[in-house]
């Protein structure tokens, strides 16, 4: 099977290097930073900035770029692996399944991430949106990865732990697999219409062995 991976909220707990960068991006426009910052991790960065910052869309990159400037150097470091990760990834790789990573992460950012995780060589691909982008474009990238691999959409899995994993699997006819332990909810993801939940990573190993 081809193992999908949403990077942010799945393998890794980016909390504190996301919303430390989001606060920067404000403190550098002299702008507030909303108090709860959690809904913004997952969604592109311009779909929280556009909003607050009247859709002014110079303030909006500008925003982005502040985020992109701290995060470039300290930000990609602020994060932790999710406990139980690294051996359900070790148990999909020696059950013979290809995995990927498919982020809304611009790639020159989430590589470093990939690359450096203790489990980083079990992916064989790392898929990530144009930066310019303001959309989440998982259903687009997933689709190249099933071009790439050669893989039949049944033969395919998309896990994720926000409504955008979800819809995009569902988009290209893929197994759409939510995780609760990241930074969606389980109505987010029922609604977008996962079609099997994990509570943890074991379990999801379980959900992907099946």
């Amino acid at each position: 099977m081809l193992c999908l991976f949403d990077l942010d909220g799945t393998l890794i707990d980016s909390e504190p290097g996301i919303t430390a960068c989001i606060r920067y991006a404000f403190d550098k426009l002299g702008v507030a930073a909303p108090a709860d910052l959690r809904p913004w991790i997952g969604p592109p960065l311009r779909h929280g900035f556009a909003p607050l910052l009247d859709h002014d869309a110079g303030r909006v990159e500008a925003a982005v770029d502040y985020y992109h400037e701290r995060f470039a150097t300290l930000g990609w470091r602020e994060h932790a692996v999710y406990p139980g990760m690294a051996a359900t990834i070790e148990r999909l790789q020696a059950a013979g399944h290809t995995l990927a990573v498919v982020t809304s992460k611009p790639e020159r950012h989430a590589r470093p991430i990939v690359e450096h995780l203790p489990f980083g060589d079990a992916f064989t691909r790392l898929y990530g949106p144009d930066p310019s982008s303001a959309h989440s474009e998982k259903a687009s990238m997933i689709a190249a990865a099933l071009a790439d691999f050669g893989a039949q959409p049944e033969q395919a899995a998309m896990i994720g732990d926000r409504r955008f994993d979800i819809e995009g699997a569902l988009a290209n006819r893929v197994r759409g697999v939510g995780v609760l332990w990241g930074f969606g909810s389980r109505e987010e993801l029922e609604l977008a219409g996962a079609q099997a939940l994990a509570h943890d990573p074991a379990q999801l190993a379980a959900l992907l062995a099946a």
